[in-house]
């Protein structure tokens, strides 16, 4: 039944309730500020190399085409058909899918609490690349001096070096989130975004010039052919696309439902999905340049000094800055577009959660920020400023990204897909101002290609992990900050989903002037308040 209500009169409607991006270029830059994140600077140059050098450019742009911008677009019509946050679209799709949106703001709060660590980390080495505080022995320094790491086990022994710059973030965060969606999120990425992609340009040029950069490109842009015989090649493509095209856990469905009704949501997908797979490959190019200039510094093969993740950000860098003329330029260029890819990601992270709270709650910006960013704040900054954090951060970035986004996208796909048979009725909505259309190609690839490649995806991760534990970490650390909160997710977004809606929240179907065979501005049948929605106890022409 419809809990439909009115507003009462001089109310604003709910769009105007909830903020909206000011244009569709404000938009497409806070999409790419959510994919551009430390995954696209650190990971995938890496998984690249690993995975066939200049071969694995072939499974990756299938899985692109195939799996990544289909499964964009797929929460673009959700968030842009049903305007609301990640909640709010799957009720108004049908009532009982509620959950899954609700999963996917939980995993996002988790990540929020861990990802804010790494971009302090990243701040306090944008200036240790002044003077190169790390000396001699970088991986000692990041280990022992900055993060005082001892044993591997819980403790509550607070790091100031830590402390002070995670504050410093959480602070940015939430003047962001308090100014809204265009004054805060809009205005961050339309200034961050270019910063961002000028700087890294700067950082591969610098990087080019440097003695043996042509060893690294050689060893990242060779091919190796046999490599695309492997499922697992295959795999690591289409898990590389999941993770930095940020689909599947509510960013792009609560952004899309921030753009207004008659956007061209299908160019704006493949503008966003390109530009991300640009950014990495130039992400690829810089990171192996350096590379080669410190393995024939080092009198070594490239493949001795090629890492992702943590290892090459905080270790392998700081050695090639030590070693390389202009370092402390290359140091702040890199760990200054650390800490500006990984805030554009943490704030559309967290505006899912904030997002979620407003709808659900009918609370203002203020309010609803700070009940969202405090807890987050409080929360990292104990588990994630002390001599453990980096060991707990380590396990629950991998659990909840191998077995939380993953697994919520491949429900949520087959569930939109094969259990609502929604997919007809959201092509029919993109393609009203979308171009080039979508149609059965799109249906097919969002209902079987995508599923089947998260499918093998987790299948391979699991079997991985059942093989043997995580980084050989104690079997109740893997247990109680990996499987016992990969359970939790889902059992949270459930009993969330059982709190009541805000009264006059319209939850049948999409809101009036939503749906591609309905007028886009509905005429009003009571309320005629200029600017109010129009009451409604039903949606004509929605999506059953």
């Amino acid at each position: 039944m419809s809990t439909t209500a009115g507003r009462a009169a001089g109310q604003p409607d709910e769009e105007s309730r909830r903020g909206a991006f000011s244009s569709r270029r404000v938009f497409i830059l806070a999409a790419i500020g959510s994919a551009v994140g430390l995954g696209n600077i650190w990971r995938f140059p890496y998984v690249a190399y690993e995975n066939g050098g200049g071969a694995f450019v072939v499974p990756y742009l299938v899985a692109l085409l195939t799996a990544g911008i289909p499964f964009l677009l797929l929460d673009y019509a959700i968030g842009h058909r049903y305007r609301g946050s990640a909640p709010l679209s799957f009720a108004r799709l049908r009532r009982g899918t509620e959950g899954l949106g609700w999963w996917q703001v939980a995993i996002c709060f988790v990540i929020a609490v861990y990802y804010a660590a790494v971009i302090a980390w990243a701040l306090r080495y944008t200036f240790f690349s002044l003077d190169e505080a790390w000396g001699a022995d970088p991986e000692g320094f990041f280990f022992g001096e900055f993060l005082q790491a001892g044993d591997v086990e819980v403790t509550a022994d607070v790091v100031p070096g830590v402390l002070a710059p995670l504050a410093l973030v959480w602070v940015a965060v939430l003047a962001i989130m308090v100014l809204g969606v265009q004054r805060g999120i809009g205005v961050t990425s339309v200034v961050f975004i270019p910063v961002l992609v000028l700087a890294f340009l700067v950082l591969v040029v610098q990087a080019l010039l440097l003695p043996g950069a042509g060893a690294g490109l050689d060893a990242l842009f060779t091919p190796d052919w046999s490599a695309l015989t492997s499922a697992s090649v295959w795999a690591a493509a289409f898990g590389q696309i999941f993770f930095s095209l940020s689909v599947g856990f509510g960013i792009m469905i609560t952004y899309a439902s921030y753009v207004r009704r008659r956007e061209d949501m299908i160019g704006s997908g493949l503008v966003v999905g390109f530009s991300n797979s640009g950014f990495e490959l130039l992400a690829g190019i810089g990171v192996f340049a350096a590379l080669g200039f410190m393995a024939q510094a080092g009198g070594v093969p490239v493949g001795e000094v090629a890492s992702g993740g943590i290892g090459l950000a905080f270790i392998a860098f700081p050695t090639i800055i030590s070693e390389a003329p202009a370092g402390a330029l290359i140091g702040v260029l890199f760990f200054g577009s650390l800490v500006i890819a990984g805030l554009t990601s943490l704030v559309s992270v967290i505006e899912v959660v904030i997002s979620a709270v407003r709808d659900k709650f009918d609370t203002s910006r203020l309010t609803a920020t700070l009940v969202v960013v405090v807890p987050l704040s409080v929360l990292s900054l104990v588990m994630f400023s002390t001599t453990s954090g980096i060991y707990v951060l380590d396990v629950v970035d991998h659990f909840v990204n191998q077995y939380g986004i993953l697994v919520v996208a491949l429900v949520s796909m087959l569930v939109v897909a094969w259990a609502l048979r929604a997919l007809p009725g959201l092509g029919d909505h993109l393609n009203v101002h979308g171009r080039p259309r979508v149609g059965a190609g799109w249906r097919t690839l969002t209902s079987v290609v995508a599923p089947v490649g998260l499918a093998v995806v987790l299948v391979l991760a699991l079997r991985d992990d059942l093989t043997a534990p995580y980084e050989d970490y104690p079997t109740w650390l893997l247990l109680v900050f990996g499987w016992l909160l990969v359970v939790a997710l889902p059992l949270a977004g459930f009993l969330l989903a059982r709190l009541p809606w805000r009264a006059g929240t319209h939850l049948d179907g999409p809101p009036p002037g939503s749906d591609p065979a309905a007028p886009l501005h509905a005429t009003p049948t009571a309320d005629p308040v200029p600017g109010n929605r129009p009451v409604t106890g039903h949606d004509e022409g929605g999506l059953r």
